[in-house]
């Protein structure tokens, strides 16, 4: 019901891109265990590197969706404080975007190298942003400190 008097497209593109992102980041996490498991199928090096790629456009998608619903909503203006929730969200994500292009950078690594070090390496960064992606959501859909 809070979601109904929010704008919609701004919503549409913030959950369309967490979405995105946690299943890019997911997907990271699945193939970097299946590759280690199976350390001479270098496609599934590749795969891994692939998916998160697609997570930093999702990152974008999901960065911009919040600031325009924050925009849209007149939070952080004429002294209003921001709601605990929203101060969750944004150390999330500028925490995850750290987290995220380390991933990238050993992934990319690990496709070139082939060490097993940088694929656990991989999936550790792919489980702490998984982690930290839950953490948002739960803040974020139970409006936590409001």
């Amino acid at each position: 019901m809070i979601a109904y008097s929010r704008p919609f497209w701004p919503l549409f593109l913030h959950v369309f891109g967490a979405m995105a992102l946690f299943g890019a980041i997911l997907a990271v996490l699945i193939v970097s265990v299946a590759a280690l498991k199976r350390p001479e199928a270098r496609f599934l090096r590749r795969a891994t590197f692939v998916a998160a790629l697609v997570a930093v456009p999702a990152y974008i998608v999901m960065r911009v969706g919040a600031e325009w619903i924050y925009s849209k909503e007149g939070w952080g203006t004429h002294g209003a404080k921001d709601p605990t929730w929203v101060g969750i969200g944004y150390g999330v994500a500028d925490i995850g975007l750290l987290v995220l292009l380390v991933l990238l950078g050993v992934a990319y690594w690990w496709t070139r190298s082939g060490r097993p070090l940088a694929g656990r390496i991989v999936a550790v960064l792919s489980v702490l942003l998984i982690a930290a992606l839950g953490v948002a959501w739960l803040a974020m859909s139970g409006k936590w400190g409001s």
